[in-house]
């Protein structure tokens, strides 16, 4: 489900979009069809950053794999968890 005026935006700005979506909707002040409306555009863009955030993540994986193919877990500096 690829819209092409989500795909030109950047990230950055389809999230803005989808914050500023649940502001007017948090605040309760649209008549019902812009609020469904509203609502309907939130959910692609949630979708849409979702996708985004999947391949970014997929990238991640990619690059952080050793020669042999196994995913390197390096410890992150300063996580507790790290040891």
């Amino acid at each position: 489900m690829n819209e092409p005026d989500l795909e030109q935006r950047s990230f950055e700005e389809n999230l803005d979009e989808l914050e500023s979506i649940v502001r007017r909707l948090e605040a309760g002040e649209l008549p019902l069809e812009q609020a469904l409306a509203a609502f309907e555009r939130g959910v692609r863009l949630v979708r849409h950053l979702r996708g985004h955030l999947d391949r970014v993540e997929q990238r991640i994986e990619m690059l952080s794999r050793d020669s042999s193919g196994a995913l390197r877990l390096d410890p992150v500096p300063g996580d507790k968890e790290a040891g």
